[in-house]
């Protein structure tokens, strides 16, 4: 958000105006605030503008079309004017995420919360059209996830139903992806085209990607019209959902209220609004909406902001933390010179908060496995490999999104294109060794020489924030508030993402002093961390204090796995307990043949289940209560995790070979998850610098100097 200019009204009909939302060539969208310290988003014509008969008449439909709707699944209007003067539009502020940014802050949807959304918007979209009007917008940008469900923003371009698509010079274009066939070869346009909208916006939702997508805006639009759309990631009882509502004929996609029976989601599913990481950071955002309000109540003098006021405001845009409910910087008014392609207002240079959105991972083919189910049988297919590009002395492989991150052999870290293993970037100057993660893939975080906090945009290694401050020694964990990470001088220390700025600096735990940190995680307000001497520490994200902690066998390294409420806990035995308190749930024990007890290895959770590398071999538990699933015939590396990939699970092992000349060599090997039995190989150099990661499709290995990408099955 921007001050208000020279120029800018400080009042429209009841509404103080505090500042600038976003602009464009065409009008401006101000934060308001009226008597009783209701905030709105006012949105408003230049006034050099305001006398344009089409412009002003475009104003007032959408003025009538979101007034006309009633439904609690919309923005409320809470007041308009659209007689002479200066047109406005003032809507409730919705101070939650819209669905682009909360997929890609938190990932995908699953099909629980897929449902409930589903439901929930198609009810909404009833409404709409129950209203005479057809939305002719949807899209992940006009949906809001609010602490109450989603909502439905912006009648920018609503119209009657039955209204022609603009499509002149100078009018509205569909939104590529997402307008159906009908609108983009600029035919009559019904409800059946907010359904279409609706099934586009369910696979985004559900996998991160586009049902149709293309290098450029017009092969988008002709694989809306002639492609089918890619239903990839989604369940068969899913796509059997969605397809229907992307049919090429309008006629043949099914109702709204066919949409919301047919989701049914289960009782209790509104949880998914009120519970969990990406629930707790729309709560944050209503908090700090509602301490803004009553910070700022319009005074009867009209006093200016208070610096405190100020500060909420423009901390409040600086984090995306307030959506306005008349679309954003994304409505059609906004569009014109001066503005992105997607009409916002461009961001000011060079500021080191202004971080992109996560890059799409582009999806590697899976391969048919066919009747390779024998370790004889041949490796899977080499995508690309590196010759002595890694460091082998410093951490292994983080995959973020398009690229694949690592130490570089010639110093600092380097991003390398996972389609290619082409270079992207280096940061020379990173001492590697630290420590590297990812900051909800928007970001890579790693220190310097000095022990600054510094962070890069993974796809291209622009740098933007850094904290001279932390005095990193090494990088435990983030979350999707703050880094965590040990000090120099042995302390725990936490950094905030918004404002690169020290939360708070904690002395370590007696237990966990003069101790490594063997692995970390961060999630629902506990950092939690295993030590090499099978101690565990959960401290609280706020404050640093700690909220609970477990000292296991001290001949054990525990490795941390955090999904969902719980934590898995590797050592002597694999256990699962509460994030929240550390309350065992259940636990596991793994001997060899002669009865000796195995270490387990770090887990991997997917789809219910835990693989992990314990008793020399690969293992699938359940989650829920630990029981064995199934254990593979061939040895894991101890250490190295399990990964799930396509119908795989992935790992590393070492074959040795005692014949004099032939020296070890590593493997990469692959069994199926349904039964463990072995699939595939793929033979390295053995090193002692081990590391394996996935995504995309994808398998990434290093051994020593050498990277390798294998495709999947």
């Amino acid at each position: 958000m921007t001050p208000l200019g020279p120029g800018d009204p400080v009042r429209l009909g009841p509404y103080r105006l505090s500042g600038v939302l976003g602009e464009g060539g065409m009008g401006k969208v101000y934060v308001g605030q009226d008597a009783a310290g209701t905030l709105a988003a006012v949105k408003v014509l230049r006034p050099e503008l305001a006398h344009d008969t089409d412009l002003a008449q475009r104003f007032v439909r959408e003025a009538q079309a979101a007034q006309a709707v009633r439904s609690p699944g919309v923005a409320a209007v809470l007041g308009a004017w659209t007689e002479g003067g200066r047109p406005w539009i003032a809507t409730e502020f919705l101070a939650g995420l819209t669905l682009d940014q909360a997929v890609d802050g938190f990932g995908p949807l699953d099909e629980a919360a897929l449902r409930a959304l589903a439901a929930s918007l198609a009810r909404t979209v009833a409404d709409i059209h129950a209203a005479g009007f057809v939305h002719r917008d949807l899209k992940p940008q006009n949906i809001v996830l609010t602490a109450s469900g989603p909502r439905i923003i912006d009648f920018g371009i609503a119209r009657p139903e039955h209204g022609l698509t603009l499509t002149t010079t100078g009018q509205v274009p569909v939104t590529p992806g997402y307008g159906a066939p009908e609108q983009v070869l600029g035919q009559r346009v019904a409800p059946p085209a907010d359904v279409f909208s609706l099934g586009a916006v369910f696979v985004y939702a559900a996998t991160g990607r586009r049902a149709f997508d293309g290098g450029h805006v017009a092969a988008v639009q002709y694989a809306v019209v002639h492609g089918d759309p890619e239903l990839a990631g989604l369940s068969p009882e899913l796509t059997a959902l969605v397809a229907p509502c992307l049919a090429k004929d309008a006629a043949l996609r099914p109702t709204p209220a066919q949409i919301e029976q047919a989701m049914a989601p289960a009782k209790g599913t509104e949880r998914h609004w009120r519970r969990g990481p990406l629930a707790d950071a729309i709560k944050e955002r209503e908090r700090a909406a509602a301490r803004l309000a009553q910070q700022g109540a319009v005074t009867a003098s009209g006093q200016a902001p208070s610096p405190g006021r100020r500060r909420l405001l423009t901390g409040l845009a600086a984090a995306g933390a307030v959506v306005a409910a008349t679309g954003g910087t994304g409505v059609w008014w906004l569009a014109g010179r001066g503005t992105g392609d997607d009409g916002a207002r461009p961001p000011a240079k060079n500021d080191p908060f202004d971080i992109p959105p996560a890059a799409r991972t582009p999806e590697q083919a899976l391969e048919e496995l066919g009747g390779r189910v024998s370790i004889g049988d041949p490796a899977p297919t080499l995508l690309w490999s590196l010759e002595d590009e890694a460091d082998v002395y410093a951490p292994g492989l983080l995959p973020v999104r398009d690229v694949l991150v690592f130490a570089a052999g010639s110093g600092g870290i380097a991003a390398y294109d996972v389609r290619d293993g082409k270079r992207r970037w280096q940061a020379a100057g990173i001492r590697a060794q630290a420590n590297f993660l990812s900051l909800s893939d928007r970001l890579v975080a790693a220190a310097d020489e000095e022990g600054t906090l510094r962070t890069y945009v993974p796809s291209t290694g622009v740098a933007k924030w850094t904290c001279p401050a932390a005095e990193v020694q090494h990088l435990l964990a983030a979350d999707d508030d703050a880094v965590y990470f040990l000090t120099r001088s042995k302390k725990l220390r936490s950094v905030g993402r918004s404002d690169a700025k020290v939360r708070w600096t904690a002395s370590a735990p007696a237990a966990f002093k003069g101790q490594g940190a063997a692995s970390a995680a961060a999630a629902r307000g506990r950092l939690v961390i295993g030590t090499d001497e099978g101690g565990v520490v959960a401290l609280d994200t706020r404050n640093g204090k700690v909220a609970w902690s477990h000292q296991g066998s001290r001949d054990a390294v525990v490795d941390t796995t955090v999904d969902g409420d719980k934590v898995f806990l590797s050592g002597t035995r694999l256990s699962a307990r509460r994030l929240g308190d550390g309350k065992e749930i259940w636990q596991a024990g793994a001997e060899n043949w002669k009865g000796e007890v195995q270490n387990w290895g770090p887990a991997t959770v997917h789809a219910g289940s835990v693989y992990v590398g314990a008793g020399v071999y690969p293992r699938c538990l359940d989650a829920r209560d630990g029981s064995e699933v199934w254990k593979g015939e061939w040895p894991a590396n101890h250490g190295r995790p399990v990964l799930v990939q396509g119908s795989g699970a992935w790992y590393l092992r070492t074959v040795s070979e005692d014949m004099p000349g032939i020296e070890d060599k590593l493997m990469v090997s692959a069994v199926t998850v349904a039964d463990g039995r072995i699939a595939l190989h793929y033979d390295l150099p053995h090193a002692e610098q081990q590391s394996i990661a996935a995504g995309g499709n994808r398998v990434f290995a290093q051994s020593g100097g050498k990277v390798v990408a294998l495709a999947v099955f």
